[in-house]
C-alpha cells in the first residue's frame, strides 16, 4: 500500500510540474490524457525499472521504442531521470543512455543529449536541478550542465556550463545572467542574452 501511495505521488508531481510549467494546461486531466512529454516520462519510470533486471534489458529497450513510435520522445531506458521533469511539446527529444538528468528540468521540443563518440562508458551529459533545455537545443558528450542553467534554444553545448548561466549559440558560449534578471519559478528566453 504504501508503494502505490508512493507512486501516485510521483505521477501527481508529475502532472502538477507539467500545469505550473505550462500556461496553456487548464487541469490535470487534461495533462494525463493529452501531454505526450508526460506519457514519456511515465513510460521512462516502467521501462528503467525493467533495465535495471539483466534479463529484462531487451523487453525495456523495446517498450522504450514503442513509446518513441506513439510519442516521437526517444528516452533510452538506461537514462536517469530526476522528478518532476517537464518535456514540453516533446515531437523529437532524445535522451541518450548514460545522461543523468536532474530534478525539476523543462526540455523543449527537439532538445537532444546525446554523445560524440562511439565508446562505452559516459558519453552523455549531466544536468542539474532546475536546468532549461531549449527548442532544438543539442548538448553533446559526457558534459556537465550546472544547476539552474539555461540553453537557449538551437545551442550546440560542447563543453560544461556553471550553475545559474545561460548558454546560447554554435558553438555555445557561456554568459552570465543580468543582475536585473531575477531567477523565477518561470522559464525566461535564454535568447535575450544573446
Amino acid at each position: 500500500m504504501l508503494r502505490l501511495r508512493r507512486f501516485l505521488a510521483l505521477l501527481g508531481e508529475d502532472l502538477d510540474a507539467a500545469r505550473r510549467r505550462d500556461p496553456a494546461a487548464r487541469s490535470r486531466v487534461e495533462v494525463a490524457l493529452g501531454y505526450p512529454g508526460v506519457h514519456a516520462v511515465w513510460a521512462h519510470r516502467v521501462a528503467h525499472r525493467m533495465w535495471r533486471e539483466p534479463g529484462l534489458r531487451l523487453p525495456a529497450r523495446l517498450f522504450s521504442q514503442a513509446v518513441r513510435a506513439a510519442t516521437g520522445i526517444e528516452i533510452h531506458p538506461g537514462a536517469q531521470l530526476g522528478r518532476r521533469l517537464f518535456i514540453d511539446h516533446g515531437m523529437g527529444v532524445v535522451v541518450g543512455e548514460t545522461s543523468l538528468v536532474g530534478d525539476d528540468v523543462v526540455l523543449f521540443h527537439g532538445a537532444t543529449l546525446g554523445g560524440r563518440a562511439m565508446r562505452q562508458g559516459k558519453r552523455h551529459p549531466t544536468l542539474g536541478d532546475g536546468v532549461v533545455v531549449g527548442a532544438g537545443a543539442k548538448i553533446l558528450g559526457p558534459v556537465w550542465i550546472g544547476d539552474g542553467a539555461q540553453i537557449g534554444a538551437n545551442a550546440v553545448v560542447v563543453k560544461d556550463v556553471p550553475a545559474g548561466t545561460v548558454a546560447v549559440g554554435v558553438p555555445a558560449v557561456v554568459r552570465r545572467r543580468p543582475q536585473h534578471s531575477p531567477v523565477t519559478d518561470l522559464v525566461e528566453d535564454p535568447a535575450i542574452y544573446i
